[in-house]
């Protein structure tokens, strides 16, 4: 698949999961190194004020580049491309406890709000590959566009959302039944794909047109299309604000989503690529590939904050902060 190289591996990336609503927690960073084989977690502070810093590393072969924590925060789930597999992490124990056998290009992963099952893009089948992590000898396919990239799954888990990099498409498939249902027409290259909390719209990073598409789920519409920066990666969603990840301008775009008007465009580290969210709001993290590094952006003042290092090529492909699942 080409990862090693860094402009290859490049056109290989994420989605964003949706930033949700609640107090403040304990959160972590799940964050793929792919080139240094590993998951570096990061503690992101929590309630204690304290500024980001790198606690463990685990170990994970093959490249790994998707990530996808549960719900509950207990899993994350990581893709390997060149290892073509799926590897299930326990969060609290910081350690690989499966590692299920992939085939094709193993990408994008999401995971269902139950828990399960957790989809994964499959950027050579046009398809998603449907996995229960508790019974992996059973698994089966969903129908995709061309190199299937970022995923998305509705709050409800009814319906899985694919951007089909190589066809300017969004894939809707119904999640009960497997089927391709829709196929929204978005800009060019959709990589990365987030759902606002509420489920009802999706935004898609277009990395060759330099645009954010904004979908009406229900209509299966595109509804609005904000010009950002150049590469356009990935989005995480706080408030009223959307923040882009810009690959090639080592910078954040920021804008309203009521409005689609830019609010900011924010200096992170070389080669931004994931992006997320915290549960509260406050904080947006960012993880810089080249620098090797996640920035931590303060959504009021939209300002950098903190960064710290976590390893060689960052990639953090999609919703990689877990919560604490302690109550």
């Amino acid at each position: 698949m080409g990862l090693k190289a860094r402009g290859a591996a490049a056109a290989l990336a994420l989605l964003v999961g949706a930033a949700s609503g609640g107090a403040a927690g304990a959160e972590e960073a799940f964050v793929t190194n792919q080139p240094a084989n590993e998951v570096a977690v990061v503690d992101l502070g929590g309630t204690d004020g304290a500024p980001p810093r790198l606690v463990a590393r685990i170990a994970v072969p093959g490249q790994p580049a998707g990530v996808a924590v549960s719900a509950d925060g207990r899993r994350a789930f990581v893709t390997s491309p060149e290892g073509k597999a799926l590897s299930v992490i326990d969060t609290a124990a910081r350690k690989v406890i499966a590692r299920i056998p992939l085939t094709g290009g193993p990408l994008g992963v999401a995971v269902a709000p139950s828990g399960s099952p957790v989809y994964v893009a499959d950027w050579y089948g046009a398809r998603l590959l449907v996995v229960d992590p508790d019974a992996p000898d059973a698994i089966r396919t969903a129908p995709a566009g061309a190199s299937p990239s970022g995923l998305a799954v509705t709050p409800d888990g009814a319906v899985v959302l694919s951007a089909d990099r190589d066809d300017d498409t969004v894939s809707v498939i119904d999640a009960a039944r497997l089927e391709r249902v829709a196929v929204i027409p978005v800009g060019k290259r959709p990589f990365g794909i987030t759902l606002s909390a509420d489920g009802k719209r999706a935004y898609t990073a277009n990395v060759g047109s330099d645009d954010v598409s904004i979908i009406d789920i229900a209509a299966r519409a595109v509804v609005g299309t904000v010009k950002v920066g150049s590469r356009p990666y990935a989005v995480a969603l706080t408030g009223r604000l959307a923040f882009v990840t810009n690959q090639y301008a080592g910078t954040v775009s920021v804008f309203d989503v009521d409005t689609l008007e830019p609010r900011a465009l924010i200096p992170v580290g070389e080669y931004p690529e994931g992006i997320a969210a915290s549960a509260d709001g406050r904080h947006v993290h960012v993880a810089n590939w080249f620098d090797n590094t996640l920035s931590t952006i303060d959504a009021r003042t939209l300002k950098v904050v903190a960064t710290v290092t976590v390893g060689e090529g960052p990639r953090a492909f999609g919703a990689f902060i877990r919560r604490d699942p302690t109550p």
